[in-house]
């Protein structure tokens, strides 16, 4: 039997494969540029920020394209002799306050919020809620009186409803027997919704004009809305709370907080306009 010998590069490979992957984290280092370190950190955050058509791109194209992009702007920025313009070091200032705000929202967002409260803003929200008529109609559409008249008498005199509109209605709802679905008040032009109102269940209308042509309908079935259950509702419910949290947060800030807006009056509002001014 012929002896197979495993190479030293081999066994290299099966002891690198059995040792456990370095832990990874935000603080990993990934690349060093004379002395300043890019972590994984920077790549999230840098990724985090990128464009969505951007950010599907697959993982190792971004890995290694942000990388080389951080490298690059940390040369510049080595680079960079003096002190940062006016307009750059504003920029900072403002972006230091929004990240900064940020952060405080998210702590007041991330509040949990108590059953009782999710509760009582789904009340509210049922109370406002018009439990409105709905309809469920078909119709026949054709160009002329003449035509819905004829219909009228054609299904008057047994013909079926849906397989006529299959065949004549020169409406989109045609090939589906006419069938309209489920609607509510204000979804069909005032002449049309009149006619399917007016109609009992079961009942087919006298020929109805509007700016489409001539209609025959008839009304199918009618249905009080119902209030959606507070399980549609609730992420709605959640975030609209969250967001009132916020704002009670900012008004409380506000009314605890000293703000001197002397310094704008007088000023002229296109001001915000010249660039000269930050150069």
């Amino acid at each position: 039997m012929t002896k197979r010998y495993l190479s030293l590069s081999t066994f290299g490979l099966l002891a690198a494969m059995a040792m456990p992957v370095a832990a990874q984290d935000a603080d990993t280092v990934v690349a060093t540029v004379n002395g300043t370190d890019i972590t994984i950190g920077h790549v999230i955050v840098a990724r985090n920020t990128l464009p969505e058509q951007y950010r599907n791109l697959p993982d190792d194209v971004l890995f290694n394209g942000i990388i080389d992009q951080l490298i690059d702007q940390t040369l510049l920025s080595q680079s960079f002799d003096g002190d940062l313009p006016k307009r750059s070091q504003l920029s900072l200032d403002n972006e230091t306050r929004s990240i900064t705000a940020g952060e405080a929202i998210e702590l007041v967002m991330s509040t949990p919020i108590s059953e009782d409260a999710i509760q009582a803003a789904y009340d509210a929200e049922v109370a406002k809620f018009d439990a409105s008529e709905e309809y469920n109609a078909s119709h026949i559409l054709v160009e002329t009186e003449e035509e819905a008249i004829a219909l009228v008498a054609e299904l008057e005199g047994g013909a079926d409803f849906a397989a006529t509109a299959r065949e004549k209605s020169t409406g989109p709802s045609g090939p589906n027997g006419g069938s309209l679905g489920w609607f509510g008040t204000g979804a069909m032009v005032p002449a049309f919704e009149a006619a399917v109102i007016a109609l009992e269940v079961g009942e087919v209308s006298a020929p109805v004009q509007t700016q489409f042509g001539w209609h025959v309908i008839i009304l199918n079935e009618t249905r009080t809305k119902s209030a959606p259950a507070i399980e549609e509702l609730r992420q709605n419910l959640e975030l609209q709370l969250r967001r009132d949290a916020v704002e009670a947060r900012v008004s409380e800030l506000k009314a605890d907080a000293e703000v001197n807006l002397e310094g704008r009056e007088g000023i002229d509002p296109a001001i915000i306009k010249d660039l000269s001014l930050v150069q």
